[in-house]
């Protein structure tokens, strides 16, 4: 399949939904909400909330079923988009540039900045719980839970506080798995679950796709890594080489560069191995494999 023109397609439907979701800037809290709707809407690929529909529609095509799951898919978004609102905030990466554009709290100031994080998290299981999800309670219950431990302390926000924790400092290999696997890897796996919970999938099924947003959320941290070292800022649509400035626990720094690759690409044949039971509706999944591994930025 065109990988490029499928992500295109599903990235125009998160992104309706996103609009049709979203609390205008207006009222009295405008200038709060439009710092989280510059965020959201500045650009993405909208990479999880398309690993959740497409891993729900590898075990149920039917399109009332993306409807459904709409709400959840988005709510993926506004996690991830609080997430890189404060990765960027001066006390943790101190970035200027994000998708080629200034970052929140250049525009907004660092505590606007941290509020428009805030809001979206909370927004996010404003979502998951609120009248737009016509999922049945049992697996909308399910999908909170998994979210929510996928973006805690247990997940993302624990993988950050040990990214910030190891800078400039030796590492163990277990800590940069359990980095790569934590700050990247959990909400990514999450996403693919989460698709396949709503889904309705049966236990087996479930622990592939798991297994498979595993592998992929490694490829793509590596391959992070990777262009953060040999990309351009104009390329990456942020500054280049700052890991290594901040002496970041990355794969290039334990194992260099080739070996790194190599390292990223057998995790892409490991996730594409994981789906080895599913039949042609799970190609697009096997082509984001792919795409994570070739991507530029």
């Amino acid at each position: 399949m065109e990988i490029r023109q499928y992500l295109n397609e599903q990235r125009l439907i998160v992104e309706t939904a996103l609009k049709k979701y979203m609390l205008k800037a207006q009222g009295p809290f405008a200038r709060h909400l439009e710092s989280m709707r510059y965020s959201l809407f500045v650009g993405g690929k909208r990479l999880r909330p398309i690993l959740c529909l497409a891993a729900a529609a590898a075990i149920d095509p039917d399109r009332s079923l993306r409807e459904n799951l709409l709400p959840v898919a988005c709510a993926l978004e506004c996690i991830h988009t609080y997430s890189l609102i404060h990765d960027d905030l001066p006390a943790m990466d101190n970035d200027d540039l994000r998708r080629g554009k200034p970052t929140n709290h250049k525009l907004f100031g660092e505590a606007g900045a941290i509020l428009a994080g805030d809001g979206l998290l909370t927004w996010a299981f404003d979502l998951l719980t609120g009248r737009e999800s016509a999922l049945p309670p049992e697996r909308l219950l399910q999908i909170t839970h998994l979210i929510a431990r996928a973006a805690g302390s247990l997940g993302m926000v624990g993988g950050q506080a040990l990214d910030i924790a190891y800078e400039n400092q030796d590492f163990p290999f277990e800590i940069l798995q359990t980095i790569h696997r934590s700050k990247t890897g959990a909400l990514l796996t999450c996403a693919v679950q989460a698709g396949a919970v709503g889904a309705g999938a049966v236990p087996k099924e479930t622990e592939c796709m798991i297994d498979y947003g595993n592998q992929i959320g490694l490829a793509f941290q590596i391959i992070d890594d990777l262009l953060d070292a040999t990309a351009t800022t104009e390329q990456l649509g942020k500054t280049a080489g700052g890991d290594a400035k901040r002496g970041k626990a990355t794969y290039p720094a334990y194992f260099g560069i080739e070996a790194s690759k190599k390292k990223a690409l057998d995790a892409v044949t490991a996730a594409k191995e994981a789906l080895a039971g599913f039949d042609e509706k799970a190609a697009p999944l096997r082509a984001i494999a792919d795409y994570i591994y070739c991507r530029s930025n």
